[in-house]
């Protein structure tokens, strides 16, 4: 047995799950149709939202963030960064990407606001 051997070892990592993504050593469940309803409702029933994409993370899949003028949000997976930003399009909804706008102060006052009110 050679001196690194033991830090070779064969078998360590798992295969992919058949029913479910695998994203690092973490499965999530992929996006569906009802997330798309969800997302479509929110844009639907709120004004002024706008989209903000966030990327694949060692722990989560790509996800879309909906923001309305208030502050109020929803976050969904979503199947692609393409996708979200098409999504986006197709419903007049301005998106960015999150990894270099960040997020709306607005949604953080929202949070601040429901929590003090015990929601």
């Amino acid at each position: 047995m050679g001196m690194f051997d033991r830090f070779r070892r064969k078998g360590r990592t798992s295969a992919p799950a058949r029913d479910a993504t695998r994203t690092g050593s973490t499965r999530v469940r992929a996006s569906d149709g009802e997330d798309v309803r969800h997302l479509e409702n929110f844009v639907r029933t709120r004004q002024g939202v706008e989209g903000f994409v966030e990327p694949r993370t060692a722990v989560s899949d790509v996800t879309i963030l909906l923001v309305a003028h208030d502050g109020e949000w929803t976050r969904r997976r979503v199947p692609s960064v393409k996708w979200a930003h098409e999504f986006a399009n197709r419903h007049r909804v301005p998106s960015y990407d999150a990894a270099v706008v960040g997020v709306p102060q607005r949604m953080r006052d929202y949070n601040r606001r429901k929590k003090a009110e015990g929601i």
